[in-house]
């Protein structure tokens, strides 16, 4: 976890002593070879401070270096042994004789130039333990660790990764982050990354980083559904988006007009293919109509189209030709659609002052269904909010032998219940998605999703959802992790 760092310590010249007894209890002696006991007055002295003054100072004032790095033309004094005892890299660089390093004074590495600009920093740290980080510089030198295996400045780079999503979000560099974790294999930050990019998709579409999402990426996101987004029509003008982006890029290059249109035809048939149909409504698709990429690629656009109406006019034996494999099947799958159609909110303001134990509740409605066939039904839905746990009071129970109490019980759990206030013989099958709204680096996103899919009847008309957030989280632990809810908002769909 990252804080900001202290005042200087006013006695960094004082050695600090731990009194300690090494062979027993404070105050007891200990044993002689000689049978005889002797008073314990060991002191341990903690002088590492003038220590680590001393080996920074080796390298800022270029002290009995005995080797030099060259990168980008600058020239880095340094020490074979302090090299080598920080990156794996460097110690069988410099001390294995195969290597012609190792016999070299002057060492030339060729790095990037984001690269070559951070590397006296990067050098820096092996001697000081001490760096600045931020995002502008946190790529370039999480590409350094890694290239010359630090593993200590690895784990720093991640941990200050992990807690900025956000922020990198808002600086346009989610993508990059995202794709450079994940060839790397630092499947953490790629997996927050990748949590912030599905549930904060428009907040990230609309910036010019998505231009820099590749194809493969790109079409993996399209098949998730926990994507949120307004709704599928939506989806489709980002990627025509992104399409008009890839486009631009391949002009700026001077790719030749044929190659580049044929390109282009693949990239909208891979991608497009994954966008869901069936779930725009029949008005979204006849706009569509007009649009002149569906123009442009008319006849690809019109087969995926009418799959979208077949569904809506319920003709089964259509539809049942795609249920044949899982791709066709997304197809008919909603995603996370936050469109005041399907979507309602409820906001906690100041929740620090909100009572354990008490609930808030939400009235709502939605759609029976997606499709135009089944009409304007519409089911109606209590949400209760519990927050700060569940007190169940003492209460006495009847059976048929007569009453028994029962003891009051808490439940230390986060809380969200779901009543069908409709009395129905028929299940139900209904997805509900729960959006949990919070801050980190006072930049508000969705941070949490959970999806649950649930069949509903006349008998089966609650369903609870308990550890929505993990209980410490919310009440004790958010401010520790830079996540605020002065003010709490999760979004029901």
């Amino acid at each position: 976890m990252f804080r900001p760092s202290g005042p200087s310590n006013p006695a960094v010249n004082r050695a600090h002593f731990f009194y300690s007894s090494m062979e027993g209890e404070e105050g007891v002696s200990s044993p002689r070879k000689d049978g005889k006991r002797k008073a314990s007055n060991d002191v341990q002295i903690d002088n590492s401070q003038h220590v680590l003054v001393k080996i920074a100072t080796l390298y800022a004032e270029r002290l009995m270096n005995d080797i030099c790095l060259i990168v980008g033309g600058v020239e880095y004094p340094a020490h074979r042994l302090i090299l080598c005892a920080s990156s794996e890299v460097f110690q069988v660089m410099l001390m294995n004789p195969q290597w012609s390093e190792s016999h070299e004074s002057r060492v030339v590495l060729k790095e990037t130039p984001a690269c070559s600009e951070i590397f006296g920093e990067f050098i820096k740290y092996f001697y000081t333990g001490k760096i600045k980080i931020n995002q502008e510089i946190i790529t370039p030198l999480l590409a350094l660790a890694d290239k010359y295996n630090v593993k200590d400045l690895i784990d720093l780079c991640v941990e200050y990764m992990c807690s900025h999503i956000a922020l990198a979000a808002s600086n346009n560099q989610l993508v990059t982050w995202y794709q450079y974790t994940l060839s790397l294999g630092h499947n953490v930050v790629a997996l927050a990354c990748q949590d912030f990019l599905k549930w904060n998709f428009e907040t990230v579409a609309k910036g010019r980083d998505f231009g820099n999402c590749n194809q493969e990426i790109l079409s993996r996101l399209l098949q998730w559904n926990d994507l949120v987004v307004t709704n599928e029509i939506t989806l489709f003008h980002f990627i025509e988006s992104w399409l008009e982006y890839q486009q631009q890029a391949l002009l700026e290059e001077g790719v030749d007009p044929d190659v580049m249109e044929s390109y282009l035809e693949t990239l909208v048939y891979e991608v497009m293919s994954h966008v869901r149909f069936p779930m725009m409504s029949p008005r979204q698709l006849a706009e569509l109509l007009v649009n002149p990429l569906t123009k442009k690629y008319k006849e690809f656009f019109i087969e995926r189209m009418a799959i979208g109406m077949s569904f809506h006019n319920n003709q089964q034996d259509r539809i049942a030709q795609f249920l044949e494999d899982d791709t066709g099947r997304l197809l008919f799958t909603p995603r996370l659609y936050t469109s005041e159609t399907f979507c309602s909110t409820l906001t906690i303001d100041n929740f620090t002052q909100f009572s354990f134990y008490q609930t808030r509740s939400l009235i709502s409605s939605s759609p029976s269904g997606l499709a135009e066939h089944l009409g304007d039904k519409y089911c109606d839905w209590v949400v209760d909010f519990s927050p700060r746990g569940v007190w169940f009071p003492k209460s006495l129970l009847i059976v048929w032998r007569g009453t028994v109490e029962v003891p009051e019980s808490v439940l230390g759990t986060v809380r969200v219940s779901i009543t069908c206030k409709d009395e129905t013989e028929e299940y139900i099958r209904v997805k509900i998605g729960l959006l949990v709204v919070g801050l980190q680096d006072g930049i508000e996103h969705i941070i949490r999703v959970v999806q649950k899919i649930f069949y509903f009847n006349k008998d089966d008309r609650l369903l609870n959802i308990d550890h929505v957030i993990p209980f410490e989280e919310l009440n004790h632990s958010a401010v520790d992790k830079g996540l605020l809810f002065a003010d709490f908002r999760f979004l029901v769909i």
